[in-house]
């Protein structure tokens, strides 16, 4: 069994941008868990596959993608889970909430795979900079900084990613092109 998630990941100038941010919070705030995936907005929280699976999770998201328009994201200033995490915003279109729950609903319907604490909240799209590892006390030092810094990216999402942890960090597995 191996852990796997599913992910929109921006484009390489906003990963840059969000990986120089993790990193000074690792430095400044001791804060390094962000650091352990590569930028992204989880569409599927992390869930256990059969490895001898793999192929039919794989060609069961090649086909969910294949049906799917790209969408327009926009990434604007920061937020917080309260006292732990700092994110980027990602602003919360129509096109976005549909997007995501119609994959919930197909990984659930064609694969079985269930996320229980997602059907008891609404999606909170982000894209993490400071994770649960942030303590109460360097939230309070860092947010003051971040509530009020400006942000604003905006980039197409054509493909799905899927990631596997390796025991230590999230790694890129396999993309999925939109192909409409």
């Amino acid at each position: 069994m191996s852990r796997f998630f599913i992910a929109f990941l921006p484009s390489q100038d906003i990963q840059d941008y969000a990986n120089q941010i993790k990193q000074d919070f690792a430095d400044r705030y001791s804060s390094s868990g962000a650091l352990k995936s590569p930028p992204h907005i989880t569409l599927q929280p992390p869930f256990e596959w059969a490895d001898a699976n793999l192929p039919l999770l794989e060609a069961s998201l090649k086909e969910f993608a294949r049906g799917q328009q790209p969408l327009a994201i926009t990434l604007r200033g920061f937020d917080a889970f309260v006292p732990r995490v700092v994110y980027i915003n990602v602003v919360r279109s129509q096109e976005l909430l549909t997007f995501q729950a119609n994959l919930m609903a197909y990984t659930e319907s064609n694969l079985g795979i269930v996320d229980q604490v997602s059907k008891t909240r609404p999606f909170a799209p982000h894209i993490t900079v400071a994770f649960r590892d942030l303590t109460k006390q360097n939230f309070k030092a860092a947010w003051p900084e971040f509530e009020k810094r400006q942000l604003h990216f905006e980039f197409t999402a054509d493909k799905l990613t899927l990631l596997l942890h390796d025991g230590k960090r999230w790694n890129i597995k396999s993309q999925f092109a939109f192909l409409t």
